[in-house]
């Protein structure tokens, strides 16, 4: 019986979506106006903007292939955050800092003389 009232249930749903497509819509003609006025509004004030096409070619292909200025400033914004983490990580995470110039084979080989500057940069205040 529960395999009747599907079939059925789908007849009625296959029939309602049949009634859907043969219904046509359209928007008032003053509200269609409004629409297409606002959307040139918009685009004229985006006209001064820059765009990449009046990037050289390298570069406009490299925008072009991340996904355009949208894109680009999401990877900016990934970028920034992970040079704010990079210096200055959570507590829950271990500096790279440290793990980078920390050395094994003495307490007094300092090459790069990165014991100053990690002494800078885990000052807290």
């Amino acid at each position: 019986m529960r395999m009747a009232e599907s079939e059925r249930d789908s007849d009625d749903l296959r029939a309602h979506f049949a009634a859907a497509r043969r219904r046509t819509a359209t928007l008032p003609p003053a509200l269609e106006a409004r629409i297409l006025a606002d959307a040139h509004r918009v685009q004229g004030r985006m006209a001064g903007r820059p765009s990449a096409a009046s990037l050289p070619g390298r570069l406009r292909r490299v925008v072009a292939m991340l996904g355009g200025w949208p894109a680009l400033g999401g990877l900016t914004a990934a970028c920034a955050a992970g040079v704010w983490l990079g210096f200055s990580p959570p507590a829950f995470l271990p500096d790279p800092l440290g793990i980078v110039v920390q050395t094994d084979l003495g307490a007094d080989l300092d090459v790069l003389g990165g014991g100053d500057l990690i002494g800078a940069l885990t000052e807290e205040g």
